[in-house]
């Protein structure tokens, strides 16, 4: 059975398109560059993955010369409504009054303090 595409693209291919949409477009070097500052990777690497974005619709490429340029297709805000949905979906049954519960952090294990033990607060780093 094939597997179906996620509209939440992989670590990697974020990572391209966060540098897509600080520069707005730009060819393989550009988008190296960027990338390279948190993860050095290879040309062939950033290539491979700017094909599979363009595959999956997520980013457009035109040439300009013998290079191919590329711009993001797909905006920031709509990959971060389709990844809230996921997130949703998956562990708060749909319900948003769920997730902003969970966030207020009601029904968290209460440590002897008052305060919520570890376990029970969210890592802010991640909002």
């Amino acid at each position: 059975m094939p597997k179906s595409t996620r509209d939440i693209p992989p670590p990697l291919e974020l990572l391209c398109l966060n540098a897509l949409w600080s520069i707005q477009e730009g060819n393989v070097k550009d988008v190296r560059e960027i990338v390279a500052r948190s993860r050095p990777l290879a040309y062939t690497t950033i290539m491979t993955v700017l094909d599979r974005l363009v595959r999956k619709g997520k980013i457009t490429r035109r040439k300009v010369g013998r290079a191919f340029v590329y711009a993001p297709q797909a905006t920031r805000d709509s990959l971060r409504r389709a990844a809230l949905r996921e997130l949703l979906d998956g562990f708060f049954d749909g319900s948003e009054a769920q997730l902003m519960e969970f966030l207020r952090g009601s029904g968290a294990p209460v440590g002897p303090a008052g305060v919520p033990e570890e376990d029970a607060r969210i890592d802010t780093v991640l909002l």
